[in-house]
């Protein structure tokens, strides 16, 4: 795992990010985990500790800017991502963790239980079917489906000016031109790879701003 550290705290320092020795701790035993339980969860195609550490660890702490608010949803968090390691680098947040596979829920549960993680939530649920008892400021998708079909499944969770973040990578003219809410593609650079990755910011609910 030293291999991993070097390329998890180079790459925090590229991003400019405060993260201590004992969250990086907590971020290298994250990706032991994945790699513990992925023959038997299928958790990810990677399977290489140090391009988990690039491909996922770090492509997770690359949005930590573009966060807005104490409560976030990560629908479709899958193996846990982007949710566990924004959830450890951000602890003063609270952060829900929603996917439909029971499978990887129950990883991810294991994750949170393992790590002492305070701030997590998991739901295991549609995201059409999730009715939270208080809207989230944030919604965050990584890889989940068609903008526009997230917009429609996940509107309903946002709070009054809330911000739909969805991770992609190569974005279509054509995907974004049917989403109509206000958006902005923002280039990302995950230190050490070289792939093309954008983060999505849809404004939604804008005219409901200054409403009781």
């Amino acid at each position: 795992m030293d291999d991993c550290r070097k390329i998890l705290v180079d790459g925090i320092t590229a991003l400019k990010l405060s993260v201590n020795e004992q969250q990086v701790d907590q971020l290298l035993a994250f990706v032991k985990l994945i790699e513990k339980w992925n023959k038997a969860y299928n958790l990810t195609a990677i399977k290489n500790q140090e391009e988990m550490t690039k491909l996922h660890l770090l492509d997770s702490l690359t949005i930590i800017p573009y966060l807005e608010g104490k409560r976030i949803i990560d629908i479709g968090t899958g193996a846990g991502l982007p949710g566990i390691p924004l959830a450890i680098c951000l602890p003063q947040l609270s952060f829900t963790l929603l996917d439909s596979n029971a499978k990887k829920t129950r990883f991810v549960q294991q994750v949170v239980l393992e790590l002492k993680l305070s701030n997590v939530q998991i739901c295991h649920s549609r995201v059409e079917d999730f009715q939270p008892e208080q809207p989230f400021s944030t919604v965050l998708t990584r890889a989940f489906a068609e903008l526009s079909d997230i917009v429609e499944s996940s509107q309903h969770l946002l709070a009054e000016n809330g911000k739909l973040l969805a991770m992609k990578g190569r974005c279509a003219e054509s995907e974004l031109a049917q989403v109509t809410a206000k958006k902005t593609v923002i280039p990302i650079q995950i230190p050490g790879v070289e792939a093309e990755r954008n983060l999505v910011c849809i404004q939604l609910n804008e005219e409901n701003v200054g409403e009781e």
